[in-house]
């Protein structure tokens, strides 16, 4: 008879993390490097985006603090581009 080798089937975890709000609107991602200004720019905008969505979360919610939150947040993702793009940016 022939022997059969059985062994533990090979178990692979493999962690992810879940981006917050603002993580995902900047862009942040386990590509960007750590220590960088692009990724200080996009961690900081991150930090003022989660900021903005915690207080908009609180309290009531009105058509026009909506419209102001909407506002806000387009600012910053517009601010954290044109940031990026200064940083990035190569004269040709």
């Amino acid at each position: 008879m022939e022997e059969v080798n059985k062994q533990e089937p090979e178990i692979i975890i493999k962690e992810t993390k879940i981006l917050s709000f603002g993580e995902q609107l900047t862009g942040i991602d386990f590509s960007t490097e750590e220590e960088g200004s692009v990724y200080h720019v996009k961690k900081t905008m991150a930090d003022l985006t989660n900021l903005l969505l915690d207080e908009y979360q609180k309290g009531d919610k009105s058509p026009i603090k909506s419209l102001l939150f909407d506002h806000a947040v387009g600012e910053l993702v517009s601010a954290q581009m044109a940031l990026v793009k200064v940083i990035t940016f190569k004269n040709k």
